[in-house]
Protein backbone atom coordinates (compact mmCIF):
# COMPACT_ATOMS: atom_id res chain seq x y z
CA UNK A 1 0.00 0.00 0.00
CA UNK A 2 1.21 3.51 -0.78
CA UNK A 3 2.01 5.45 2.35
CA UNK A 4 -0.57 8.09 3.23
CA UNK A 5 0.26 11.52 1.85
CA UNK A 6 -0.93 14.03 4.41
CA UNK A 7 -2.41 17.11 2.77
CA UNK A 8 -2.84 20.28 4.77
CA UNK A 9 -3.58 22.71 1.94
CA UNK A 10 -6.09 22.97 -0.88
CA UNK A 11 -9.82 23.39 -1.10
CA UNK A 12 -11.64 23.10 2.22
CA UNK A 13 -10.51 23.98 5.74
CA UNK A 14 -10.89 22.34 9.15
CA UNK A 15 -14.08 23.00 11.04
CA UNK A 16 -13.91 25.15 14.18
CA UNK A 17 -12.90 23.22 17.27
CA UNK A 18 -15.78 21.89 19.28
CA UNK A 19 -18.43 21.68 16.58
CA UNK A 20 -19.97 18.50 15.20
CA UNK A 21 -17.78 18.46 12.09
CA UNK A 22 -14.59 18.58 14.16
CA UNK A 23 -15.82 15.65 16.24
CA UNK A 24 -16.45 13.72 13.01
CA UNK A 25 -12.81 14.50 12.17
CA UNK A 26 -11.82 12.83 15.41
CA UNK A 27 -14.00 9.82 14.64
CA UNK A 28 -12.40 9.48 11.19
CA UNK A 29 -8.94 9.64 12.73
CA UNK A 30 -9.89 6.76 14.98
CA UNK A 31 -10.94 4.42 12.17
CA UNK A 32 -8.34 5.15 9.48
CA UNK A 33 -6.61 1.83 10.05
CA UNK A 34 -9.85 -0.19 10.22
CA UNK A 35 -10.90 -0.96 6.61
CA UNK A 36 -14.35 -2.26 7.47
CA UNK A 37 -15.38 0.72 9.59
CA UNK A 38 -13.78 3.15 7.13
CA UNK A 39 -15.80 1.59 4.31
CA UNK A 40 -18.99 1.97 6.35
CA UNK A 41 -18.14 5.62 7.04
CA UNK A 42 -17.48 6.35 3.35
CA UNK A 43 -20.65 4.54 2.28
CA UNK A 44 -22.74 6.59 4.69
CA UNK A 45 -21.01 9.84 3.70
CA UNK A 46 -23.11 12.17 1.47
CA UNK A 47 -21.16 12.18 -1.80
CA UNK A 48 -22.79 14.73 -4.09
CA UNK A 49 -22.83 12.98 -7.45
CA UNK A 50 -20.63 10.87 -9.69
CA UNK A 51 -20.23 13.48 -12.42
CA UNK A 52 -17.90 11.48 -14.66
CA UNK A 53 -19.63 8.21 -15.51
CA UNK A 54 -20.16 6.49 -18.87
CA UNK A 55 -23.46 4.63 -18.86
CA UNK A 56 -22.34 1.47 -20.66
CA UNK A 57 -19.20 1.21 -18.53
CA UNK A 58 -20.97 1.91 -15.26
CA UNK A 59 -23.31 -1.08 -15.27
CA UNK A 60 -22.04 -4.10 -13.31
CA UNK A 61 -20.67 -6.71 -15.70
CA UNK A 62 -23.04 -9.31 -14.24
CA UNK A 63 -25.92 -7.10 -15.29
CA UNK A 64 -24.63 -6.92 -18.86
CA UNK A 65 -24.26 -10.70 -18.90
CA UNK A 66 -27.86 -10.99 -17.73
CA UNK A 67 -28.98 -8.81 -20.64
CA UNK A 68 -26.93 -10.90 -23.06
CA UNK A 69 -28.62 -14.06 -21.82
CA UNK A 70 -32.12 -12.58 -21.97
CA UNK A 71 -31.53 -11.32 -25.50
CA UNK A 72 -30.14 -14.66 -26.68
CA UNK A 73 -26.80 -13.18 -27.71
CA UNK A 74 -23.83 -15.21 -28.84
CA UNK A 75 -20.29 -15.01 -27.47
CA UNK A 76 -17.12 -15.58 -29.46
CA UNK A 77 -15.12 -18.33 -27.76
CA UNK A 78 -11.80 -16.54 -28.38
CA UNK A 79 -12.50 -12.81 -28.01
CA UNK A 80 -15.72 -13.24 -25.97
CA UNK A 81 -17.33 -10.45 -28.02
CA UNK A 82 -21.12 -10.51 -27.97
CA UNK A 83 -23.22 -10.47 -31.14
CA UNK A 84 -26.77 -11.10 -32.28
CA UNK A 85 -27.98 -14.67 -32.89
CA UNK A 86 -27.92 -17.15 -34.50
CA UNK A 87 -24.65 -18.46 -33.11
CA UNK A 88 -22.06 -19.54 -35.65
CA UNK A 89 -19.02 -21.77 -35.47
CA UNK A 90 -16.64 -20.45 -32.82
CA UNK A 91 -19.48 -18.98 -30.75
CA UNK A 92 -21.50 -20.10 -27.77
CA UNK A 93 -24.88 -18.91 -26.49
CA UNK A 94 -24.49 -16.32 -23.74
CA UNK A 95 -26.80 -18.42 -21.57
CA UNK A 96 -23.97 -20.96 -21.23
CA UNK A 97 -22.33 -18.70 -18.63
CA UNK A 98 -25.09 -19.73 -16.22
CA UNK A 99 -23.96 -23.36 -16.23
CA UNK A 100 -20.29 -23.15 -17.22
CA UNK A 101 -18.49 -21.28 -14.45
CA UNK A 102 -15.15 -21.29 -16.24
CA UNK A 103 -16.70 -19.81 -19.37
CA UNK A 104 -18.47 -17.17 -17.29
CA UNK A 105 -15.24 -16.21 -15.56
CA UNK A 106 -13.51 -15.85 -18.93
CA UNK A 107 -16.25 -13.54 -20.13
CA UNK A 108 -16.09 -11.48 -16.94
CA UNK A 109 -12.36 -11.00 -17.37
CA UNK A 110 -12.77 -10.07 -21.05
CA UNK A 111 -15.58 -7.60 -20.34
CA UNK A 112 -13.97 -5.92 -17.32
CA UNK A 113 -10.77 -5.35 -15.39
CA UNK A 114 -11.54 -8.27 -13.07
CA UNK A 115 -8.34 -10.14 -12.21
CA UNK A 116 -6.46 -8.26 -14.92
CA UNK A 117 -2.67 -8.40 -14.72
CA UNK A 118 -0.58 -6.39 -17.21
CA UNK A 119 1.52 -8.59 -19.45
CA UNK A 120 1.10 -9.14 -23.16
CA UNK A 121 -1.76 -6.64 -22.99
CA UNK A 122 -1.65 -3.34 -21.13
CA UNK A 123 -4.37 -2.16 -18.79
CA UNK A 124 -5.03 0.67 -21.25
CA UNK A 125 -5.60 -1.69 -24.19
CA UNK A 126 -7.63 -4.20 -22.19
CA UNK A 127 -9.90 -1.49 -20.78
CA UNK A 128 -10.73 0.15 -24.08
CA UNK A 129 -11.26 -3.23 -25.78
CA UNK A 130 -14.04 -4.16 -23.34
CA UNK A 131 -16.54 -1.74 -24.91
CA UNK A 132 -16.44 -3.52 -28.25
CA UNK A 133 -16.84 -6.89 -26.55
CA UNK A 134 -19.94 -6.17 -24.47
CA UNK A 135 -21.43 -3.49 -26.73
CA UNK A 136 -24.24 -5.70 -28.07
CA UNK A 137 -25.34 -6.40 -24.49
CA UNK A 138 -25.67 -2.69 -23.65
CA UNK A 139 -28.88 -2.15 -25.62
CA UNK A 140 -31.32 -1.56 -22.77
CA UNK A 141 -30.45 1.98 -21.70
CA UNK A 142 -33.49 2.32 -19.46
CA UNK A 143 -32.54 -0.72 -17.41
CA UNK A 144 -28.96 0.51 -17.26
CA UNK A 145 -30.11 3.92 -16.06
CA UNK A 146 -32.18 2.21 -13.39
CA UNK A 147 -29.16 0.31 -12.11
CA UNK A 148 -27.11 3.51 -12.17
CA UNK A 149 -29.76 5.50 -10.29
CA UNK A 150 -30.38 2.80 -7.69
CA UNK A 151 -26.65 2.48 -6.97
CA UNK A 152 -26.28 6.26 -6.68
CA UNK A 153 -29.10 6.51 -4.17
CA UNK A 154 -27.66 3.63 -2.15
CA UNK A 155 -24.34 5.49 -2.01
CA UNK A 156 -25.94 8.71 -0.76
CA UNK A 157 -25.68 10.77 -3.93
CA UNK A 158 -28.09 13.60 -4.70
CA UNK A 159 -28.04 13.97 -8.47
CA UNK A 160 -27.28 11.90 -11.56
CA UNK A 161 -25.10 12.81 -14.51
CA UNK A 162 -24.33 10.21 -17.11
CA UNK A 163 -22.54 10.19 -20.46
CA UNK A 164 -24.18 8.37 -23.36
CA UNK A 165 -24.41 8.46 -27.14
CA UNK A 166 -27.50 9.41 -29.12
CA UNK A 167 -28.38 8.81 -32.77
CA UNK A 168 -24.79 8.14 -33.93
CA UNK A 169 -25.93 6.49 -37.15
CA UNK A 170 -28.22 9.34 -38.16
CA UNK A 171 -25.58 11.95 -37.31
CA UNK A 172 -22.99 10.04 -39.31
CA UNK A 173 -25.27 9.88 -42.34
CA UNK A 174 -26.05 13.58 -42.14
CA UNK A 175 -22.37 14.50 -41.86
CA UNK A 176 -21.55 12.26 -44.81
CA UNK A 177 -24.28 13.89 -46.89
CA UNK A 178 -23.21 17.43 -45.97
CA UNK A 179 -19.47 16.79 -46.26
CA UNK A 180 -16.60 18.71 -44.73
CA UNK A 181 -16.00 22.45 -44.60
CA UNK A 182 -13.12 24.28 -42.93
CA UNK A 183 -15.43 27.14 -41.93
CA UNK A 184 -17.38 26.05 -38.79
CA UNK A 185 -20.10 28.67 -39.27
CA UNK A 186 -20.74 27.51 -42.80
CA UNK A 187 -20.65 23.85 -41.76
CA UNK A 188 -23.15 24.54 -38.99
CA UNK A 189 -25.49 26.25 -41.43
CA UNK A 190 -25.29 23.30 -43.82
CA UNK A 191 -25.99 20.78 -41.04
CA UNK A 192 -29.00 22.76 -39.84
CA UNK A 193 -30.43 23.38 -43.31
CA UNK A 194 -33.45 21.40 -44.44
CA UNK A 195 -34.51 20.26 -40.98
CA UNK A 196 -32.42 17.06 -40.86
CA UNK A 197 -30.67 18.07 -37.62
CA UNK A 198 -33.99 19.08 -36.10
CA UNK A 199 -35.29 15.60 -36.90
CA UNK A 200 -32.31 14.02 -35.14
CA UNK A 201 -32.83 16.28 -32.12
CA UNK A 202 -36.45 15.18 -31.98
CA UNK A 203 -35.40 11.51 -32.18
CA UNK A 204 -32.84 11.97 -29.39
CA UNK A 205 -35.49 13.55 -27.19
CA UNK A 206 -37.79 10.61 -27.92
CA UNK A 207 -34.93 8.28 -26.95
CA UNK A 208 -34.73 10.05 -23.60
CA UNK A 209 -38.50 9.68 -23.13
CA UNK A 210 -38.33 5.95 -23.83
CA UNK A 211 -35.28 5.34 -21.67
CA UNK A 212 -36.69 7.23 -18.70
CA UNK A 213 -40.01 5.41 -19.02
CA UNK A 214 -38.16 2.08 -18.91
CA UNK A 215 -35.99 3.29 -16.05
CA UNK A 216 -38.96 4.40 -13.97
CA UNK A 217 -40.81 1.16 -14.65
CA UNK A 218 -37.77 -0.86 -13.57
CA UNK A 219 -37.43 1.18 -10.36
CA UNK A 220 -41.20 1.03 -9.70
CA UNK A 221 -41.37 4.80 -9.50
CA UNK A 222 -44.74 6.24 -8.47
CA UNK A 223 -45.59 2.93 -6.79
CA UNK A 224 -45.35 1.71 -3.22
CA UNK A 225 -41.84 0.58 -2.45
CA UNK A 226 -40.28 2.67 -5.23
CA UNK A 227 -36.50 2.66 -5.40
CA UNK A 228 -34.93 5.82 -3.89
CA UNK A 229 -33.15 6.35 -7.22
CA UNK A 230 -36.47 7.63 -8.59
CA UNK A 231 -36.03 10.85 -6.62
CA UNK A 232 -32.65 11.88 -8.02
CA UNK A 233 -32.60 14.52 -10.77
CA UNK A 234 -30.95 13.15 -13.92
CA UNK A 235 -29.00 14.94 -16.66
CA UNK A 236 -27.48 13.48 -19.82
CA UNK A 237 -24.05 14.40 -21.17
CA UNK A 238 -23.84 13.68 -24.90
CA UNK A 239 -20.79 11.67 -25.93
CA UNK A 240 -18.88 12.91 -28.99
CA UNK A 241 -16.56 10.28 -30.43
CA UNK A 242 -13.26 12.01 -31.06
CA UNK A 243 -11.93 9.26 -33.37
CA UNK A 244 -14.46 10.05 -36.13
CA UNK A 245 -13.87 12.18 -39.21
CA UNK A 246 -13.86 15.92 -38.40
CA UNK A 247 -17.25 16.60 -39.98
CA UNK A 248 -18.83 13.80 -37.93
CA UNK A 249 -17.23 15.09 -34.72
CA UNK A 250 -18.54 18.58 -35.46
CA UNK A 251 -22.01 17.23 -36.22
CA UNK A 252 -22.09 15.33 -32.93
CA UNK A 253 -20.95 18.45 -31.07
CA UNK A 254 -23.67 20.45 -32.79
CA UNK A 255 -26.24 17.85 -31.74
CA UNK A 256 -25.11 18.27 -28.12
CA UNK A 257 -25.51 22.04 -28.23
CA UNK A 258 -28.86 21.84 -30.02
CA UNK A 259 -30.19 19.28 -27.54
CA UNK A 260 -29.26 21.45 -24.58
CA UNK A 261 -31.20 24.33 -26.11
CA UNK A 262 -34.27 22.17 -26.65
CA UNK A 263 -34.36 19.87 -23.63
CA UNK A 264 -33.00 20.53 -20.13
CA UNK A 265 -32.42 16.81 -19.60
CA UNK A 266 -29.47 17.16 -22.00
CA UNK A 267 -27.08 19.38 -20.08
CA UNK A 268 -23.81 19.18 -21.97
CA UNK A 269 -21.30 17.21 -23.98
CA UNK A 270 -17.93 15.51 -23.67
CA UNK A 271 -15.39 14.00 -26.07
CA UNK A 272 -14.88 10.27 -25.58
CA UNK A 273 -12.72 7.41 -26.96
CA UNK A 274 -8.98 7.07 -26.34
CA UNK A 275 -7.31 10.47 -26.22
CA UNK A 276 -4.15 8.81 -27.54
CA UNK A 277 -5.83 7.41 -30.67
CA UNK A 278 -3.93 8.62 -33.79
CA UNK A 279 -7.01 10.43 -35.15
CA UNK A 280 -7.78 12.00 -31.77
CA UNK A 281 -4.19 13.22 -31.51
CA UNK A 282 -4.14 14.53 -35.06
CA UNK A 283 -7.38 16.48 -34.65
CA UNK A 284 -7.07 17.54 -31.01
CA UNK A 285 -6.51 21.25 -31.62
CA UNK A 286 -9.17 21.22 -34.35
CA UNK A 287 -11.70 19.73 -31.93
CA UNK A 288 -10.93 22.44 -29.38
CA UNK A 289 -11.45 25.15 -32.00
CA UNK A 290 -14.78 23.57 -32.96
CA UNK A 291 -15.91 23.68 -29.34
CA UNK A 292 -14.70 27.23 -28.93
CA UNK A 293 -16.74 28.31 -31.95
CA UNK A 294 -19.91 26.53 -30.81
CA UNK A 295 -19.53 27.91 -27.28
CA UNK A 296 -19.74 31.37 -28.83
CA UNK A 297 -23.00 30.50 -30.62
CA UNK A 298 -24.88 28.60 -27.88
CA UNK A 299 -25.35 29.49 -24.24
CA UNK A 300 -26.97 26.51 -22.51
CA UNK A 301 -24.81 23.44 -23.12
CA UNK A 302 -22.03 22.79 -20.63
CA UNK A 303 -18.64 21.45 -21.69
CA UNK A 304 -16.71 18.81 -19.76
CA UNK A 305 -13.68 17.33 -21.50
CA UNK A 306 -11.51 14.28 -21.14
CA UNK A 307 -8.10 15.92 -21.29
CA UNK A 308 -4.65 14.84 -20.20
CA UNK A 309 -5.57 11.16 -19.86
CA UNK A 310 -2.07 10.49 -21.16
CA UNK A 311 1.28 9.23 -19.94
CA UNK A 312 4.65 8.83 -21.65
CA UNK A 313 4.72 5.81 -23.92
CA UNK A 314 1.12 5.91 -25.14
CA UNK A 315 1.29 9.29 -26.87
CA UNK A 316 4.06 11.42 -28.42
CA UNK A 317 5.87 13.55 -25.85
CA UNK A 318 4.66 16.74 -27.51
CA UNK A 319 1.02 15.88 -26.86
CA UNK A 320 1.64 15.69 -23.13
CA UNK A 321 2.50 19.39 -23.18
CA UNK A 322 -0.73 21.07 -24.24
CA UNK A 323 -3.94 19.01 -24.08
CA UNK A 324 -5.26 20.33 -20.75
CA UNK A 325 -4.34 23.91 -21.57
CA UNK A 326 -6.09 23.68 -24.94
CA UNK A 327 -9.18 22.16 -23.32
CA UNK A 328 -9.42 25.01 -20.81
CA UNK A 329 -8.44 27.93 -23.03
CA UNK A 330 -9.69 26.99 -26.49
CA UNK A 331 -12.28 24.27 -25.85
CA UNK A 332 -13.82 26.29 -22.98
CA UNK A 333 -13.97 23.26 -20.66
CA UNK A 334 -15.76 23.94 -17.39
CA UNK A 335 -14.55 20.61 -16.04
CA UNK A 336 -11.58 18.43 -16.98
CA UNK A 337 -11.76 14.67 -16.73
CA UNK A 338 -8.60 12.90 -15.51
CA UNK A 339 -5.99 15.63 -16.15
CA UNK A 340 -3.25 13.13 -15.36
CA UNK A 341 -0.42 14.78 -17.31
CA UNK A 342 -0.80 18.27 -15.80
CA UNK A 343 2.75 18.49 -14.45
CA UNK A 344 4.18 17.95 -17.94
CA UNK A 345 2.11 20.70 -19.56
CA UNK A 346 3.91 23.77 -20.82
CA UNK A 347 3.68 26.39 -18.09
CA UNK A 348 1.95 23.96 -15.75
CA UNK A 349 2.19 26.30 -12.78
CA UNK A 350 0.47 29.12 -14.65
CA UNK A 351 -2.14 26.69 -15.99
CA UNK A 352 -2.91 25.41 -12.50
CA UNK A 353 -3.30 28.98 -11.28
CA UNK A 354 -5.59 29.76 -14.21
CA UNK A 355 -7.74 26.68 -13.50
CA UNK A 356 -8.01 27.72 -9.86
CA UNK A 357 -8.93 31.28 -10.82
CA UNK A 358 -11.53 30.14 -13.36
CA UNK A 359 -12.84 27.42 -11.02
CA UNK A 360 -12.27 24.66 -13.59
CA UNK A 361 -12.95 21.48 -11.66
CA UNK A 362 -10.94 18.29 -12.22
CA UNK A 363 -12.81 14.99 -12.10
CA UNK A 364 -10.39 12.70 -10.24
CA UNK A 365 -10.70 9.00 -11.18
CA UNK A 366 -8.14 7.27 -8.94
CA UNK A 367 -8.99 3.64 -9.71
CA UNK A 368 -9.37 4.28 -13.43
CA UNK A 369 -6.05 6.09 -13.67
CA UNK A 370 -4.28 3.37 -11.72
CA UNK A 371 -5.74 0.53 -13.80
CA UNK A 372 -5.49 2.12 -17.25
CA UNK A 373 -2.42 4.36 -17.00
CA UNK A 374 -0.62 2.86 -13.98
CA UNK A 375 -0.67 6.28 -12.32
CA UNK A 376 -1.29 5.49 -8.66
CA UNK A 377 -0.62 6.92 -5.22
CA UNK A 378 2.02 9.63 -5.07
CA UNK A 379 2.46 9.49 -8.87
CA UNK A 380 -1.03 10.91 -9.29
CA UNK A 381 -1.41 14.72 -9.59
CA UNK A 382 -4.36 14.78 -7.16
CA UNK A 383 -2.19 16.44 -4.52
CA UNK A 384 -0.80 18.96 -7.02
CA UNK A 385 -4.28 20.12 -7.99
CA UNK A 386 -5.28 20.55 -4.36
CA UNK A 387 -2.11 22.45 -3.45
CA UNK A 388 -2.82 24.83 -6.33
CA UNK A 389 -6.38 25.44 -5.12
CA UNK A 390 -7.97 23.80 -8.16
CA UNK A 391 -11.40 22.39 -7.26
CA UNK A 392 -11.59 18.60 -7.44
CA UNK A 393 -14.10 15.85 -6.87
CA UNK A 394 -13.92 12.07 -6.98
CA UNK A 395 -15.53 10.07 -9.80
CA UNK A 396 -15.65 6.47 -10.97
CA UNK A 397 -15.36 6.81 -14.79
CA UNK A 398 -16.53 3.26 -15.58
CA UNK A 399 -17.48 1.62 -12.30
CA UNK A 400 -18.76 -1.62 -13.85
CA UNK A 401 -15.67 -2.32 -15.92
CA UNK A 402 -13.32 -1.25 -13.14
CA UNK A 403 -15.22 -3.02 -10.31
CA UNK A 404 -15.33 0.09 -8.18
CA UNK A 405 -17.94 2.50 -6.85
CA UNK A 406 -17.92 6.05 -5.49
CA UNK A 407 -17.61 4.76 -1.93
CA UNK A 408 -14.42 2.92 -2.91
CA UNK A 409 -13.02 6.07 -4.51
CA UNK A 410 -13.59 8.06 -1.31
CA UNK A 411 -12.12 5.27 0.79
CA UNK A 412 -9.09 5.09 -1.48
CA UNK A 413 -8.56 8.85 -1.34
CA UNK A 414 -8.87 9.00 2.45
CA UNK A 415 -6.44 6.12 2.89
CA UNK A 416 -3.86 7.12 0.29
CA UNK A 417 -3.80 10.86 0.79
CA UNK A 418 -4.68 11.25 4.45
CA UNK A 419 -7.78 13.30 3.67
CA UNK A 420 -9.68 14.97 6.47
CA UNK A 421 -13.45 15.05 6.83
CA UNK A 422 -13.40 18.71 5.75
CA UNK A 423 -11.64 17.68 2.55
CA UNK A 424 -14.12 15.01 1.54
CA UNK A 425 -17.05 17.23 2.49
CA UNK A 426 -15.73 19.94 0.17
CA UNK A 427 -15.29 17.44 -2.66
CA UNK A 428 -18.83 16.15 -2.23
CA UNK A 429 -20.13 19.70 -2.29
CA UNK A 430 -18.02 20.45 -5.37
CA UNK A 431 -19.62 17.59 -7.28
CA UNK A 432 -23.01 19.32 -7.07
CA UNK A 433 -21.71 22.87 -7.30
CA UNK A 434 -19.85 22.05 -10.53
CA UNK A 435 -22.51 19.64 -11.71
CA UNK A 436 -24.65 20.53 -14.68
CA UNK A 437 -28.02 20.72 -12.99
CA UNK A 438 -29.64 23.97 -14.07
CA UNK A 439 -30.19 26.93 -11.78
CA UNK A 440 -28.33 29.02 -9.27
CA UNK A 441 -26.14 27.41 -6.67
CA UNK A 442 -26.97 27.33 -2.98
CA UNK A 443 -23.58 28.95 -2.44
CA UNK A 444 -22.70 32.63 -2.64
CA UNK A 445 -19.71 32.04 -4.93
CA UNK A 446 -17.87 29.23 -6.64
CA UNK A 447 -16.11 26.90 -4.21
CA UNK A 448 -16.57 29.12 -1.13
CA UNK A 449 -19.49 27.16 0.42
CA UNK A 450 -20.89 30.25 2.05
CA UNK A 451 -24.69 30.27 1.66
CA UNK A 452 -26.30 32.58 -0.87
CA UNK A 453 -27.86 35.66 0.77
CA UNK A 454 -31.36 34.19 0.51
CA UNK A 455 -30.36 31.22 2.67
CA UNK A 456 -27.84 32.86 4.99
CA UNK A 457 -28.52 32.68 8.69
CA UNK A 458 -30.78 29.63 8.54
CA UNK A 459 -29.86 25.99 9.22
CA UNK A 460 -28.81 24.52 5.87
CA UNK A 461 -31.02 21.64 4.87
CA UNK A 462 -33.64 22.59 7.42
CA UNK A 463 -37.33 21.91 7.02
CA UNK A 464 -38.45 25.54 7.24
CA UNK A 465 -36.23 27.81 5.14
CA UNK A 466 -37.20 31.49 4.95
CA UNK A 467 -39.37 32.60 2.04
CA UNK A 468 -36.53 33.92 -0.13
CA UNK A 469 -34.52 30.75 0.36
CA UNK A 470 -37.56 28.59 -0.31
CA UNK A 471 -38.10 30.46 -3.59
CA UNK A 472 -34.47 29.83 -4.60
CA UNK A 473 -34.83 26.11 -3.89
CA UNK A 474 -38.07 25.93 -5.86
CA UNK A 475 -36.60 27.69 -8.90
CA UNK A 476 -33.21 25.94 -8.95
CA UNK A 477 -32.73 22.17 -9.32
CA UNK A 478 -29.05 22.70 -8.42
CA UNK A 479 -29.75 24.56 -5.19
CA UNK A 480 -32.45 22.05 -4.26
CA UNK A 481 -30.04 19.11 -4.63
CA UNK A 482 -27.42 20.98 -2.61
CA UNK A 483 -29.96 21.73 0.12
CA UNK A 484 -30.86 18.06 0.33
CA UNK A 485 -27.20 17.17 0.66
CA UNK A 486 -26.74 19.69 3.47
CA UNK A 487 -29.63 18.05 5.34
CA UNK A 488 -27.85 14.73 4.86
CA UNK A 489 -24.59 16.19 6.15
CA UNK A 490 -26.34 17.38 9.30
CA UNK A 491 -27.77 13.91 9.91
CA UNK A 492 -24.42 12.29 9.08
CA UNK A 493 -22.55 14.51 11.52
CA UNK A 494 -25.10 13.73 14.23
CA UNK A 495 -24.48 10.01 13.74
CA UNK A 496 -20.69 10.28 13.83
CA UNK A 497 -20.41 13.04 16.43
CA UNK A 498 -17.98 11.48 18.88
Amino acid sequence: MVAAITMTTGMGSPAPAGDAASRVEAYLDGIRQEPGRLREFALDLPKGADIHAHLSGSVPTRGLLGSAMRDGLCLDTTSFAASAPPCRAGQRPARDVATDTSFGDDVMRAWSMQSFTPGGESGHDHFFATFGKFGAAAAHKGEMLAAFASQAAAENEFALEVMLSRQPGAIGELAKKVGSDPDPARLRDRLLAGGAMATIVKAARADADADLKEMRATLRCDKEGADPGCELPLRFILQVTRTNAPEVVFAQMLLGFELAEADQRYAGLNLVAPEDDPVALRDYRLHMRMLGYLRGVYSKAHIALHAGELVPGIAPAGDLRFHIGEAVRTGKAERVGHGVDITGEDGSGALLAEMARKHVLVEIALTSNCQILRVCGDRHPFAAYRRAGVPVTLVTDDAGIEHTDLTSEYTRAITTYGLRYADVKSMARAALDHGFLQGRSLWRGADDYVPAPECAGTPLGGTAPPAACKALLKDSPKASAEWNQEAAFTAFEDRYDG
